[in-house]
């Protein structure tokens, strides 16, 4: 296994989580991560807001969420250069807990095959519509609903070139458009619960999100709860 770690070069205070990450990932690398405020590294980029797909994403691209897609194809990009079946995808914010690690890949090399994606979230919220395989506490899940972040995730070569193939044009974030499995083809897998943990308070926050407040806040909410029913319409079935 192959570990690829998004790290923007330059970032002081993510750099010593993105080393520890070299140090306990399997066989990892820093890929600098694509600049979204950047206009020239996001110069080729096809992007909309929210129009391309079913059902419309109701909030517009930021540069920050591109340049984080672009990153995730530039990783499932090395996958499928390299002739890997799998590759280990994680964020410079990304802390994980070695035992649990190491469950969560044999359980991948066990059950798993290179057709697949499969997350392993620092949140443990998804529900099965089937349960593949167990290791004590920990399951290997296709969820219902797909849940959000893309901190850790391992991801086979046949799902990287799926997900390139699907992805040239972009219209939302890529935690979003994965759960969209009805449209790229795509089904998730998790492994839940794993140890991971989201460090991102601890060395200097979210490097995408972004504040509301007041009416603009509330309308948000709202849009964000009709979107969610949307795509909770269109579960993942065995």
């Amino acid at each position: 296994m192959k570990s690829f770690i998004i790290h923007m070069i330059g970032d002081d205070k993510r750099a010593p989580n993105a080393q520890r990450l070299l140090a306990d990932l399997p066989d990892a690398e820093i890929v600098g991560a694509v600049v979204g405020r950047d206009p020239a590294q996001i110069a080729d980029v096809d992007w909309r807001n929210g129009t391309l797909l079913s059902p419309g994403y109701p909030f517009a691209m930021t540069p920050a969420e591109i340049g984080v897609f672009q990153s995730h194809r530039r990783c499932w990009q090395r996958i499928v250069d390299s002739g890997l079946d799998y590759g280990l995808i994680a964020e410079d914010d990304l802390a994980v807990d070695p035992a649990g690690l190491a469950a969560a890949l044999d359980l991948i090399k066990a059950h798993g095959t290179p057709e697949m994606y499969v997350r392993m979230p620092v949140k443990a919220r998804e529900k099965p519509a089937q349960i593949l395989a167990k290791h004590g506490e920990m399951r290997f899940i296709l969820p219902r609903v797909i849940g959000l972040q893309c901190i850790c995730q391992v991801v086979g070569r046949g799902a990287a070139e799926r997900l390139l193939a699907t992805t040239q044009q972009i219209d939302r974030p890529v935690d979003t458009f994965l759960q969209m499995h009805w449209e790229s083809g795509q089904k998730i897998h998790a492994i839940l619960p794993n140890g991971n943990r989201e460090v991102a308070a601890q060395i200097g926050g979210s490097t995408i999100q972004t504040k509301v407040r007041g009416k603009g806040k509330l309308a948000r909410e709202i849009k964000r709860a009709w979107y969610r029913a949307q795509v909770a319409l269109r579960p993942q079935r065995p």
